[in-house]
């Protein structure tokens, strides 16, 4: 399974819950998450995606932990069961 395949049903599962899965890309800063999920009463999520068994980069494990210090809400998944499994 690749990391396309998790990204698909999480897309899925999230339009599913009324929500929106944007692909988040950033000109000027490599290791962002790779989608911004947002939820019916202003629920904002990153999500980093991976294929399974893989894990974030250190660059992108530092991006997670500043993002968290801020308060935000930060996932990874790796998995289609986690992704069909996604709540808010």
């Amino acid at each position: 399974m690749l990391e396309r395949d998790v990204e698909k049903a999480l897309v899925r599962r999230v339009k599913a819950l009324g929500g929106t899965c944007e692909k988040f890309t950033s000109p000027t800063k490599r290791s962002v998450p790779d989608r911004i999920v947002t939820m019916p009463g202003g629920k904002i999520i990153f999500v980093e995606l991976k294929a399974p068994g893989k894990k974030p980069t250190p660059l992108q494990e530092r991006d997670h932990a500043a993002r968290r210090a801020l308060g935000c809400d930060v996932r990874v998944i790796d998995n289609k069961d986690d992704a069909n499994a996604f709540t808010p």
